[in-house]
């Protein structure tokens, strides 16, 4: 079983300052197990940003559009404004700060320097320098923006909510809307020069409807074109002024070869939602999709579409499953983007897809750092549980041995806590808890008497120390390092995060704004007025009576 909900996924992110991290690293004293909610933080702001993704790599943000001029050099975009830049066909990723934190859905860049994105609430980036400056343009609208397309530095549109359609050919220092004669959104488009485009969209869900839209005018004028459709288009992909590809929901692909005077249905073999396609001929594409609940899925045709084949020879992570965008610059090489910042690379046509990010997509729920460099953070895997083990700030991440495991469904470790490079102990479902003296090299079970599933623990010192469970409410301590642990009451349940400052005092919190406080090293627990019912998920002091729990600073505790 994999618990998703009373516990936020960990994201190990590294901080390049010397103080120390309320939720995440504390210098010199590392925290509970209780999960650190700094999640989806792209690289926004300045380059000097003190936050950058040590996993997964290069950024776990979804990705949601793609756009490549050649076999190296390309731009992927995605949710909280994130923009990522290779230069070397993807072997490595450059971050680049977007200024915004709005969804970017689409990208396009015409060669290597002169690129744009548009994306929610009507934003427009450009960018004349390869990414190393991205500038906001006014588009005049607040509505969402899903597609664009430049055919060269100047002249391109792009599309959104509402049947919205912008264009410029100054390069964006000025958008024009332009009448689309539909209310329905529009998802995708494909200009081949500056006369000639393409957009695609509909109106989803029961009783939809395919839109496409034609122009040969720059958009002067843009014609709807009759299709077969029924369901919403997501991308078109044309190669040349007649031969063009949209797909769509429910396995939808519609084909022309006459600039869409007619659209003609092929068969796809899927009824998954088919999101991005690419042709770089009339006759090489790939189409990339999802489905909800489901799995990714990837499509290839060598012959125009009279024939497409599943392409499976690729092994993702856990937890990313869609593929949103596709992006070709020849027959062989290409991308795919998606879930929480997935990345597939081919360059035999998808023969084989290479996956990045690197180290783990499973759920880390606890970290625990004794100083800069040395720490370790937990989660869930099949079947042994996830302990990760860093000796260089973050940089690189080995993954240890539980020693323990469920081939069936799995462990999940929920906290944990290192007083010294050497001595940690972890806890997760079912009562466990594990014990190591050599930095994580070996680890040992421990017995206790509950199977709560215990969500966090702390020592104040190498023998004494206090788990706390979620299901049950239970409070374990220990005096002598976790050869005995005693179960203390606590009249309480859903219990998330503890720290003690000494071996007497201590703090516990969790669902309901429940807030309880020992000063007798646990023999009794005091419950406290937090002015909340939110669920507090860690708590951390500076002294006996000084501390915050949720980001909210406390003073003055009553002993």
């Amino acid at each position: 079983m994999r618990v998703t909900n009373p516990r936020i996924q960990l994201t190990i992110l590294g901080l390049a300052a010397s103080c120390g991290l309320l939720l995440a690293i504390h210098a010199g004293q590392a925290r509970s197990g209780a999960t650190a909610t700094v999640l989806g933080k792209p690289s926004t702001g300045a380059p000097s940003s003190q936050w950058h993704w040590q996993n997964p790599l290069p950024q776990g943000n979804n990705l949601r559009g793609a756009s490549f001029v050649d076999a190296n050099t390309g731009t992927v975009v995605g949710e909280y404004g994130t923009i990522v830049r290779t230069t070397d066909g993807g072997n490595s990723w450059t971050i680049q700060a977007s200024g915004t934190t709005q969804t970017l859905w689409a990208v396009s860049f015409t060669d290597a320097n002169n690129g744009t994105a548009v994306g929610e609430g009507g934003v427009i980036l450009r960018t004349t320098d390869s990414g190393e400056h991205w500038a906001s343009q006014p588009s005049g609208t607040t509505l969402q923006l899903r597609g664009v397309s430049f055919t060269d530095a100047n002249n391109g549109a792009a599309v959104g909510e509402g049947g919205t359609i912008l264009r410029t050919t100054d390069g964006g220092n000025s958008w024009v809307p332009q009448s689309s004669g539909t209310a329905n959104t529009l998802f995708g488009v494909s200009f081949i020069d500056a006369n000639t485009g393409t957009a695609v969209g509909g109106a989803c869900g029961i009783g939809g409807e395919s839109t496409v839209l034609r122009t040969n005018d720059g958009g002067g004028t843009w014609i709807e074109q009759a299709n077969p459709g029924t369901v919403c288009l997501f991308k078109v992909s044309f190669t040349d002024a007649n031969t063009g590809t949209a797909v769509g929901d429910g396995g939808l692909i519609l084909r022309t070869t006459n600039g869409g005077n007619t659209w003609s249905p092929q068969t796809s073999g899927t009824t998954k939602t088919l999101y991005g396609v690419s042709f770089t001929d009339t006759n090489n594409g790939t189409i990339s999709g999802f489905e909800l609940g489901g799995t990714g899925i990837i499509l290839r045709t060598t012959d125009g579409g009279n024939n497409w084949v599943e392409q499976t020879n690729y092994s993702l992570p856990q937890g990313a499953n869609a593929f949103y965008a596709v992006s070709f610059t020849d027959a062989n090489t290409g991308t795919i983007v998606g879930d929480a910042g997935i990345l597939l690379q081919t360059t035999d046509g998808g023969a084989q897809w290479n996956s990045q990010p690197t180290v783990t997509f499973n759920f880390l729920y606890g970290v625990s750092f004794t100083d800069a460099n040395t720490g370790t953070a937990v989660g869930y895997e099949n079947p042994d549980g996830m302990i990760l083990r860093t000796t260089d700030g973050g940089n690189s991440w080995v993954r240890q041995n539980s020693g323990i495991g469920d081939p069936f469904a799995g462990l999940n470790f929920f906290g944990v806590h290192f007083v010294n490079s050497d001595i940690g102990t972890l806890v997760g479902q079912e009562g466990i808890i594990l014990r190591t003296t050599d930095g994580g090299n070996n680890w040992t079970q421990q017995t206790t008497d509950t199977t709560d599933w215990l969500y966090a623990v702390y020592f104040s010192d190498e023998n004494h120390g206090t788990a706390v469970g979620f299901l049950e409410g239970k409070i374990l301590s220990t005096t002598d390092g976790g050869q005995n642990w005693v179960t203390q009451p606590s009249q309480a349940t859903g219990l998330l995060g503890v720290y003690f400052t000494d071996t007497n005092t201590g703090t516990v919190v969790g669902n309901d704004g429940v807030i309880l406080r020992t000063t007798d090293g646990g023999q009794s627990w005091a419950p406290q007025t937090s002015g909340t019912i939110n669920q507090l998920r860690a708590v951390w002091f500076a002294d006996a009576r000084h501390g915050c729990k949720n980001n909210r600073w406390r003073t003055d505790v009553d002993a």
